[in-house]
């Protein structure tokens, strides 16, 4: 009684067809094909996208002004934001 036989799949099938209708699993069908078109589309543009702009990796963007962070400032900030909750 564990596994479904051949007569539980032909119900299956039935009830589904009579619930759907063959135009709508056929056109159900048609939009995850399309899907999966467009999908492997957007993969071969990002991977074009990729080649297309060579990057230096000698090169790191840096903002001229930005300071390197304290831990024990962010520490503080962080235990503060905490102890104000808690109470």
């Amino acid at each position: 009684m564990g596994s479904l036989s051949i007569w539980h799949w032909i119900v299956v099938i039935a009830v589904v067809l009579l619930l759907f209708g063959r135009g709508k699993i056929s056109e159900l069908m048609g939009d995850v094909a399309q899907g999966i078109k467009s999908f492997k589309k957007g993969m071969a543009e990002d991977d074009t996208a990729k080649t297309d702009t060579p990057v230096d990796p000698k090169t790191i963007n840096h903002q001229a002004d930005a300071k390197p962070a304290d831990p024990l400032k962010q520490h503080a900030q962080t235990e503060r934001k905490f102890e104000g909750s808690a109470g």
